[in-house]
């Protein structure tokens, strides 16, 4: 406890000193200026590009160098950067993210609407982001709260939107090899440059192996949870004339991994002798279209589409068959094809054409998504295996104003109004239909004081649509759920300090949830005594998520930097029942800590020397709202060492360097026949200690 206060301590002091003590420094008229200024970041996935210290939103940007340093492979080994950003697992890869404790946790036989979206260069992944690969990734922005106006359904609780290098003006290729503990491998590379005069290219390929974190000790292996993961990408930039960019991208990621995570002893040793798999193979390809030939506006077309292939099973019985006294052995297994199609078409303002006596800028769209989803489930307990099709059509047409009302008053005002059909139907002779007409929007005031401080309100409303559950034995009542909404109040503010040299992002929120969507579950006890879990969506009758947001960063001399990040976070239940009759009205929402922090200092000790330093933690949560299970609190250190030359680095890493256990996913039934298949929690672990060395070479 007494490290957790400690850390939390830290955490807020390192925020709240930067600003007062830059603040005292910046008054201090004999301060000289021997250091160079922070570096200025843009947000790009808004549709205009702004400074993020004048955008008058809770956005968090992660760009290269923080993936070098903690030698990122993956999304999930960089949410802990973000304040009130978490993630489940229950697979391979965190396929699921959780915004202000909103996020989906899982996905079995059921449909589901993500709460939180996933773009890749454009490319619409919400709900499959396991492939969320960092390699050659220029930027990777986290959007907090609603962003209904401009993303729509996928982002009532917010979007996490990767951009990968852009092709360059010059000849360039990279090198990158990265070896580590567990038997990891990695290798990329990447070739740029213009190939004409108009056209720029970029190409990038990645392969990365692991073992994996677990031992079998039945089938006397230690790969039975690997990591075997491609990934390629190519982008063109080209020129079509003096008023056409056409941006293209053709994406391709096959992710071969195993997966066996859960013990019937809570450890990283399983007995499985029928190891399971979580692959992906995903294909796709995006566009864009940026037309400036128009006097008022430019026109912005941007289309993708994607394919994809998952195949996700697991040993249910966690065992082999001898444990359990009547040899009960079974599996469960989901193999499911998934096609996305997304046109977005805007127009947008240009600078001298505002509206309104010229006080307003303005954009206007039109958006269309199109999705099918097929299953197949194979289950040992299935009398036949289970199949369903699940095909939705998304419209929205949205519109936004940004009004000078003063010289340092701005007014923002959104609407986005959207319509999805949804047609479902399975091979348990479910067939139905489903329309939810939805609407959302926002309405910001931001006062920018000075060129460098920066105030804001807003009131945003997000939605997410309705559905169907699919599970048989599942009531009538608990066959659908209605569409969800959310309303975020909000108070920022941004300040630059000492010269640009610190800044500090705080917000506070206060978000109401209404027909709130939650995951619910049951377990169904067959004649043989095994047991089936059941997982279906049901609607609370709403929910408050409340919270504190603070970032900061300090360049206090050339040699060092300190940068700190905070999330406080309160949830709550409002008049919910659970699937077995508990009312869990006013309990905490789940996969939603009451804290988490990150605390890191860079130590450039000379031209060639970096090392970095970083204390990240978060609050115990529950699991599930079907129990009363929780996580224990985290606190884990992380440290890198880099020598940098001209056009070489080489990186000394590891994460976790107390070799702490943690839960990134949780249940609560009986699954050991040695304590009689009494009920109890079962986790999977995160990451133990990892650690390596990655080599890279530009030429």
């Amino acid at each position: 406890m007494t490290l957790i206060k400690s850390a939390l301590t830290l955490a807020v002091l390192a925020g709240l000193s930067t600003l007062a003590t830059a603040e005292q420094l910046a008054n201090d008229k004999t301060t000289e200026k021997t250091i160079d200024e922070l570096e200025v970041i843009t947000v790009i996935g808004d549709f205009r590009q702004q400074n993020l210290q004048k955008k008058a939103d809770a956005i968090t940007v992660l760009n290269a160098e923080n993936i070098s340093q903690r030698n990122a492979q993956n999304l999930e080994e960089l949410i802990a950067l973000a304040p009130n950003l978490n993630f489940s697992s229950g697979s391979q890869r965190a396929r699921y993210y959780q915004i202000r404790g909103i996020g989906e946790r899982s996905q079995f036989q059921e449909t589901i609407n993500p709460s939180v979206g996933l773009l890749i260069d454009g490319i619409d992944l919400s709900g499959i982001g396991s492939i969320a690969s960092t390699f050659d990734i220029s930027q990777i922005e986290i959007f907090r709260g609603p962003q209904g106006t401009r993303f729509g359904a996928n982002a009532m609780a917010g979007i996490i939107n990767i951009t990968s290098n852009a092709p360059s003006d010059e000849f360039e290729s990279a090198l990158q090899l990265k070896v580590g503990n567990y038997d990891s491998l990695g290798a990329g590379f990447v070739f740029s440059g213009p190939a004409t005069e108009k056209v720029n290219y970029r190409l990038a390929i990645e392969k990365y192996q692991s073992n994996g974190f677990i031992e079998n000790t039945f089938l006397e292996r230690d790969d039975t949870n690997n990591r075997d993961e491609l990934t390629l990408r190519g982008k063109l930039a080209i020129q079509a004339s003096d008023e056409l960019t056409v941006d293209l991208t053709v994406f391709h990621a096959n992710f071969n991994n195993g997966y066996d995570a859960f013990s019937l002893d809570n450890t990283r040793q399983t007995m499985s002798d029928q190891p399971g798999f979580d692959d992906q193979k995903t294909n796709a390809l995006a566009s864009k279209f940026t037309y400036t030939g128009i006097t008022p506006h430019d026109l912005v077309i941007s289309l993708s589409y994607a394919d994809s292939t998952l195949a996700y099973g697991y040993d249910e019985d966690w065992s082999y068959v001898g444990l359990h006294p009547w040899e009960y052995s079974s599996t469960d297994q989901y193999f499911r094809d998934r096609t996305t199609f997304t046109a977005d078409i805007s127009a947008i303002s240009k600078a001298g054409h505002e509206v309104f006596n010229g006080t307003t800028a303005w954009v206007a769209g039109f958006y269309r998504k199109q999705e099918r989803e097929d299953l197949l489930r194979q289950y040992t307990y299935l009398a036949d295996d289970f199949n369903s099709k699940f095909d939705t059509t998304t419209t929205a047409a949205y519109v936004q104003f940004d009004t000078q009302l003063t010289e340092k008053l701005t007014l923002t005002t959104g609407l986005r109004y959207e319509t999805r059909q949804a047609d479902y139907q399975n091979s348990d002779l479910f067939d139905d239909s489903f329309t939810d007409n939805m609407l959302g929007g926002k309405v910001i005031l931001a006062y920018q004081a000075d060129a460098d401080t920066l105030w804001y309100g807003q009131i945003n409303r997000g939605f997410k649509a309705g559905g169907a559950n699919t599970d048989g034995s599942l009531s009538v009542e608990q066959r659908t759920f209605s569409a969800e909404y959310l309303t975020n109040y909000e108070l920022g503010y941004k300040v630059n300090l000492l010269d640009n040299n610190a800044y500090l992002r705080a917000a506070v929120f206060y978000m109401n949830r209404q027909d709130m969507q939650v995951k619910g579950s049951h377990t169904i006890t067959h004649a043989d005594g095994s047991s089936e879990f059941i997982v279906y969506i049901d609607n609370a009758a709403g929910g408050t998520n409340k919270g504190v947001e603070i970032e900061s960063a300090w360049q206090i001399n050339t040699t060092v930097e300190i940068y700190s990040a905070l999330g406080l976070l309160y949830t709550e239940l409002n008049d919910f029942i659970n699937a077995q009759g508990v009312d869990v009205s006013g309990r905490d929402q789940a996969h939603a800590p009451n804290y988490q922090y990150n605390l890191g200092i860079n130590l450039q000790l000379d031209d060639n020397w970096l090392v970095n330093l970083s204390l990240e933690g978060k609050d115990n949560y529950y699991f599930s709202v079907s129990h009363n299970e929780k996580s224990q609190n985290i606190n884990l250190a992380n440290i890198s060492l880099s020598y940098n030359e001209e056009d070489w680095q080489l990186n000394l890493w590891m994460r976790n360097v107390f070799n702490k256990d943690y839960a990134t996913r949780g249940f609560y039934f009986g699954n050991d026949p040695r304590d009689g298949y009494s009920a109890k929690q079962y986790t999977q672990l995160g990451e133990p200690q990892v650690f390596g060395i990655t080599f890279d070479y530009q030429f």
